[in-house]
């Protein structure tokens, strides 16, 4: 494993995302502990994507312009979903104590599913890390330890990002206004995401 790998992974996971963007959300609005769990959520939603890149499907999702298409308007879909929940989360705008914990599982699954359907990311997978590969080492394995350090990285960059924000929250939920302005703008993120989303070709 390379440094260059280490750096240019570094660079991809830091880079302002879907995943970047739920992890924030999920700190300044739930905590700590909440946004540590989403970003194991992301982090989870790496996984069938490194399978894919490991087996080969992807290379079938490159070559077929229905599947891709078909993944891409999923995760237009859900983003759009997620865009609507936010904005109409008005118990956001309550005290600290009044705040219910969300469960761990519902944090999980909506990281898992936000990574999970997002064609661009299998795609990066089966171009990025063959590059990589360590040519004293056996593929299958090299490919394995390449995955497992994104993943790593992944979960070790959104938990700064989450603790981070989940650090202000008590600022912010001192002021309903502001956290309706910051509910807008995560809401705003989405769709933009969306919209980045739906213009992408293979």
């Amino acid at each position: 494993m390379t440094l260059d790998y280490l750096l240019t992974s570094l660079v991809v996971v830091a880079a302002p995302g879907t995943g970047v963007l739920y992890t924030l959300a999920t700190g300044l609005t739930h905590g700590t502990r909440a946004s540590i769990i989403a970003a194991l959520g992301c982090a989870l939603g790496i996984v069938p994507h490194m399978l894919a890149a490991i087996t080969g499907l992807a290379s079938l999702l490159q070559a077929s312009a229905t599947a891709f298409q078909l993944l891409k308007l999923l995760g237009i879909a859900y983003l759009l979903y997620i865009a609507f929940s936010v904005m109409n989360s008005r118990g956001e705008t309550l005290p600290t104590a009044a705040l219910a914990p969300l469960p761990a599982r519902q944090l999980i699954v909506t990281g898992v599913l936000l990574n999970l359907l997002n064609p661009k990311l299998t795609l990066f997978f089966f171009a990025f890390l063959p590059q990589f590969v360590d040519a004293g080492t056996a593929p299958l394995m090299s490919m394995i330890q390449l995955s497992l350090a994104f993943m790593l990285m992944t979960f070790a960059v959104f938990i700064v990002y989450g603790v981070g924000a989940a650090t202000a929250r008590q600022r912010i939920l001192a002021r309903p206004s502001v956290l309706t302005w910051l509910r807008r703008g995560f809401a705003a993120g989405f769709l933009a995401m969306a919209a980045r989303l739906a213009l992408t070709e293979r």
